[in-house]
């Protein structure tokens, strides 16, 4: 039961994705063009609800689906760290055209092309994990 619950929320989170246009790589391109406000809004929307979210979860003491209590560790919040994650993620999402959430809305949209990015995303995760002990903290 409980994956037919994850399975619907997926659907419903690639329908809305694909509806606003958060996969359209015009949208994107448009974005990193700094031509329109329409990816800036949905961004910065789902920032404003996750904050939201994220303190209601902290303050009403939230369970998981398994009863476990929700909580939320300290991040390392070195700047150079972030700061070279994003720039790596921002180029790879121009250079694709989509960033992780899209990417299997447009393979369920029927982009086929987007499965190479899939591929070399899986990998580059791969990698991630296997080499994070020999990266700099």
């Amino acid at each position: 039961m409980r994956f037919l619950s994850y399975l619907l929320i997926g659907i419903l989170f690639g329908i809305t994705m694909f509806k606003s246009e958060a996969a359209s790589w015009f949208r994107i391109y448009e974005m990193f063009q700094f031509k329109a406000f329409h990816m800036y809004g949905i961004i910065g929307s789902a920032l404003v609800i996750g904050v939201i979210m994220v303190q209601l979860i902290k303050r009403g003491k939230v369970k998981s689906i398994h009863g476990e209590l929700i909580t939320f560790a300290p991040k390392d919040k070195s700047f150079y760290r972030y700061m070279l994650g994003g720039t790596i993620f921002g180029l790879g999402w121009a250079l694709a055209g989509a960033c992780p959430g899209p990417m299997f809305t447009l393979v369920g949209a029927g982009f086929w092309p987007i499965l190479i990015v899939i591929l070399f995303a899986v990998l580059g995760t791969y990698l991630y994990g296997a080499l994070r002990g020999k990266l700099p903290h």
